[in-house]
């Protein structure tokens, strides 16, 4: 295992210029993560330098198998922090061979959203915070839980420490300091409050990139998951009862709401927000209203309401936001199996460019 460990760990800079590209993708339930490797002459930053490539679509739900080649467009680049060096990994969307964006290429539209010009002066600012729960592989029950029991009710997992509180630390540390590396602007990582759940934060980033850093890191926190033998899950309520669910709360501002007398600005945008509250309901997640029960730290997913330091609210405004006048506001209605392309383009589309 030693030997396998050092090829894995081989360093190329060393003998050769060419590198590894691992290409990353959606799969066909707008979830699942592909990704495939390929080798490429030298070192490469810009997405726009990188071939187009393509893939089996029959093979993702995203094709039929009689004309089943996608092809992928590179689009966002990071650098690789399983391979290290010139490698990189780079986020891509899907396209038919004619060039068409497929049903599940939600980026094409969010890209469109964010390259509008009213949308591109405002230079919209997300940090979404997502949440995630770790499962022990054979039993698919939360990691640190016992088998086919219940640990202690809610209260002190919440950015816990200790043996019986705090279980997977080190898959998260992993992919704090893998984000990191990357080039995520990985904001920080703490504990939540159902035992084995998690949360990391992406932020501030400006437009499409907030969903291609989401997505890599997601994959990054896939990828290592892996590695420790435990499963992902962005299930929204993993599990049923007494138990907090998981969410991926937007916070947003625009350059409007960052100057001087802003909160006019955020409670115009909050306005717009609950006018259309059905169709970013609609848009935010499967499984969401397991999650949005007005209990255990959400608004019902029927009603919106928003408030000042009001975390059972669909959107809460800070203390802080309140205090100087300006700032940002936090949509706290996305499930954590949202669609951060989809979620960051709709609000932006909402407060920005709708007109009720």
């Amino acid at each position: 295992m030693s030997l396998l460990s050092d090829l894995i760990n081989l360093n190329l800079t060393d003998t050769t210029e060419k590198i590894i590209a691992e290409y990353v993708w959606i799969g066909g339930s707008g979830l699942d993560l592909r990704s495939k490797a390929r080798t490429l002459p030298g070192p490469v930053t810009d997405p726009a330098k990188l071939p187009k490539w393509n893939y089996d679509g029959s093979s993702t739900n995203q094709a039929t198998g009689d004309n089943s080649e996608v092809i992928l467009q590179p689009q966002a680049v990071f650098k690789d922090p399983f391979r290290r060096g010139n490698d990189i990994l780079v986020m891509c969307d899907a396209y038919t061979s004619a060039g068409e964006p497929i049903p599940t290429n939600t980026r094409f539209n969010a890209a469109k959203i964010f390259s509008e010009p009213d949308v591109v002066a405002e230079e919209p600012w997300f940090g979404i915070e997502q949440e995630y729960t770790l499962l022990q592989k054979d039993t698919r029950w939360p990691l640190g839980w016992p088998v086919g029991g219940f640990p202690g009710p809610q209260g002190p997992y919440y950015c816990g420490t200790g043996a019986d509180k705090a279980f997977g630390r080190d898959i998260v540390d992993a992919h704090y300091k893998a984000c990191l590396y990357a080039g995520i602007n990985i904001s920080g990582i703490n504990g939540e409050v159902m035992p084995g759940q998690w949360e990391f934060q992406v932020g501030p980033t400006v437009g499409i990139a907030s969903g291609d850093q989401i997505w890599i890191a997601r994959y990054i926190l896939e990828r290592i998951t892996e590695m420790a033998g435990v499963v992902l899950t962005f299930d929204p309520k993993p599990v049923q009862g007494d138990w907090n669910g998981a969410g991926a709360h937007a916070n947003y501002s625009t350059k409007s709401m960052r100057d001087d007398g802003g909160i006019e600005v955020i409670k115009k945008a909050i306005e717009k927000l609950s006018l259309r509250h059905k169709e970013h309901i609609a848009a935010y997640g499967e499984g969401n209203e397991r999650r949005l029960t007005g209990r255990h730290e959400t608004a019902d997913i029927n009603n919106f309401s928003w408030g000042v330091a009001n975390r059972g609210a669909s959107v809460r405004v800070g203390r802080d936001t309140e205090k100087a006048g300006k700032g940002y506001f936090e949509d706290r209605r996305p499930a954590s199996n949202m669609d951060p392309y989809v979620v960051t383009s709709m609000i932006a589309e909402t407060t920005i460019l709708w007109k009720p």
